[in-house]
């Protein structure tokens, strides 16, 4: 992986350790020092220090399967995951160890997005669905609270992303068939169906003040 400065230009830092591909990254929200995590086909999640070279932390699936998705939750004191075992689990960074594993996707985790308020997380799956679990400390056992159908996957097997609106009201998700998903979060109506694109849409963002959502 590396860090860039974007003002100059110029990469900064370049974090080694991984044995394979990085599918996902993501840095915390927390102050300084910024941290950053990792998760990687050699089946690892990996802690980093923006300010050194080498891992902090390794978090090491039991199964071995690939990890293709990762994020912090709020405090960034757990990171959570998603790979080709299908399950999204919340690893203690403290302990080193899952202490909550979320299950209910069929196939492989493609995106974690956390909300702007940092109690729900949503992850895109290759089963077609994108779901919004609870990730505060003290939820309910079933914490997958809803699931969001439209965006598709294909034979290409793209880690297709997902997001939230600023305000959390809507969630975005890319999609194999060049179309862009826009849902209403409480509703999960179907709001819109962007075309424009010619192939599949593997990311998206959503601009943090215009327009207001």
């Amino acid at each position: 992986m590396g860090l860039w400065d974007l003002e100059a230009g110029v990469r900064v830092r370049r974090f080694k350790g991984h044995q394979s591909f990085v599918n996902s990254c993501n840095v915390s929200r927390s102050d300084a020092p910024t941290m950053i995590c990792s998760g990687s086909d050699d089946g690892t999640v990996r802690l980093w220090d923006s300010r050194r070279r080498h891992c902090v932390k390794t978090f090491t699936n039991s199964n071995k399967y690939q990890v293709t998705a990762v994020t912090f939750n709020e405090k960034a004191d757990n990171i959570i995951s998603g790979g080709i075992d299908n399950s999204v689990k919340m690893w203690d960074i403290k302990h080193g160890e899952v202490h909550i594993e979320m299950k209910g996707h069929i196939d492989t985790i493609t995106c974690l997005s956390l909300s702007p308020d940092g109690n729900f997380v949503l992850s895109n799956s290759m089963d077609n669905t994108v779901r919004m679990w609870d990730v505060r400390p003290f939820a309910p056992a079933n914490r997958c609270l809803k699931a969001f159908v439209g965006a598709q996957h294909n034979f290409e097997k793209n880690l297709v992303k997902c997001c939230w609106s600023p305000q959390g009201t809507k969630i975005v998700c890319g999609s194999s068939d060049r179309m862009v998903y826009v849902w209403d979060t409480s509703s999960r109506k179907l709001l819109y169906k962007l075309p424009g694109h010619t192939g599949s849409v593997n990311d998206v963002d959503c601009h943090p003040h215009s327009p207001s959502s």
